[in-house]
């Protein structure tokens, strides 16, 4: 039999360790999960998927998860996409899809509870490599990585934030703050997030801590690609507090890709808004609350012309290291500021993504779907549009969007369905 070598990270879930990720150099990568893990039924949730109750639960850790070159999509959505990656890509000198050495350069810092700890040869168990019956393994030293990781395409870093200014490269300490840099492609990003998620507050959606701070207030900034100031002046980032940190320790987090086994790549097409109700509505911590609160996110993001709203852009949080709970809203845009054609949410809704025909029938048929009471979805909605139509004209005008973002904001509005146009 042929020999290839192979490294080994050992994984951790809020402290404890839970499994071992073998990475073979011709690409296998396995997930062997420990077996006093996997039968403790007091353990923390990994997935909600593999949590009790969840449809063949039981079944999705009873044998390793198995993948050639892309990690299992549990996993592969821990990793950064678009230019996070390739960046990642280059300075590691391996192809963007080979992704156990992005993971084990970013396994100290992943979102949520999740840790990838690099392991010698001699403390790597027999039965992790039993799972490889025609080559002899020789066992590698993983490398030590250093880094964070941040699911998304936009270009973002996780900083410290200490007395007001907000520092890359924070050695051993985690960060507790996202940052995102202007776009080179596109311009007032910035302003337009933090403008629609304050949008979004003020119309009752629990959103993180989240500012408008000046380039001069980041230190150590990495070598990144920055707007060229001949073609638009960009001296702002947004930044959102992490909602999966808090006093130096770990919350465990995963989107609705990770819940959905789904990679990155189908994000829009392997699931509709009925089907993220229908698991806030089962497995959610207060599943009523849950659905009102996703009914009244929907409704913002419609309002808000925001058609990015796919499976990575909702997330579960376990707070209390067990049950789920809807977690905060992040990545809330007005996308049509810069695709003037878009017209379409990212998923269906009763059948439909066009937001310009979506009306009360169409949550109605989406309430019923979920299986929770209309009355209760539409009292929430009308509780969001009142405030909606109360703060927003006057919000819009104070805020630090673009004048032009404004102006098509406001023509979003007047072509949207009677009952949802804010004058």
């Amino acid at each position: 039999m042929k020999s290839e070598p192979v490294s080994v990270l050992r994984l951790h879930l809020a402290g404890r360790p839970f499994g071992h990720l073998a990475g073979y150099r011709g690409g296998r990568n396995v997930l062997v999960f420990d077996e006093s893990w996997r039968s403790d039924p007091d353990r923390e949730t990994l997935t909600l998927t593999a949590g009790a109750g969840f449809p063949r639960a039981e079944a999705v850790l009873a044998k390793p998860w198995m993948r050639q070159q892309r990690l299992h999509p549990w996993l592969s959505n821990l990793l950064p996409e678009g230019a996070l990656r390739d960046w990642l890509a280059q300075s590691l000198k391996v192809h963007p899809d080979n992704e156990f050495p992005l993971l084990a350069q970013l396994g100290g810092d992943l979102p949520g509870a999740v840790m990838a700890e690099p392991m010698l040869p001699e403390d790597v168990p027999a039965h992790v490599l039993d799972y490889r019956t025609s080559i002899v393994p020789i066992v590698n030293a993983s490398r030590t990585g250093a880094g964070f990781s941040l699911a998304g395409v936009q270009m973002k870093f996780s900083v410290r934030e200490r007395e007001g200014r907000f520092h890359f490269g924070h050695a051993n300490e985690l960060g507790d703050w996202i940052v995102k840099t202007p776009s080179t492609r596109h311009r007032g990003v910035p302003a337009n997030e933090y403008a629609t998620m304050r949008l979004a507050q003020a119309a009752g959606i629990e959103i993180p801590e989240i500012r408008l701070i000046p380039l001069s207030q980041l230190d150590a900034v990495p070598d990144i690609a920055l707007p060229d100031a001949s073609l638009f002046d960009e001296q702002q980032v947004y930044a959102i507090k992490r909602y999966d940190r808090a006093d130096g320790r770990r919350i465990h987090v995963e989107d609705m890709a990770q819940v959905l086994f789904c990679y990155p790549q189908q994000k829009y097409e392997q699931a509709n808004y009925e089907q993220l109700g229908r698991i806030l509505r089962g497995y959610a911590k207060d599943g009523l609350s849950a659905v009102q609160a996703l009914a009244c996110r929907l409704l913002v993001n419609i309002l808000l012309g925001n058609g990015d709203a796919h499976l990575k852009n909702w997330s579960l949080i376990y707070r209390d290291g067990r049950a789920p709970e809807l977690s905060p809203a992040y990545d809330i845009l007005f996308t049509q500021a810069w695709l003037r054609d878009e017209q379409e949410i990212a998923l269906n809704l009763n059948g439909s993504k066009r937001w310009y025909e979506l009306g009360w029938q169409d949550f109605q048929g989406w309430s019923q779907a979920v299986g929770t009471p209309w009355p209760a979805v539409r009292a929430a909605l009308e509780a969001t549009m009142e405030r909606a139509r109360d703060r927003w004209p006057r919000l819009l005008a104070e805020s630090p969007m673009l004048d032009t973002h404004q102006r098509f904001l406001r023509e979003h509005w007047a072509r949207l369905s009677p009952e949802w146009r804010i004058e």
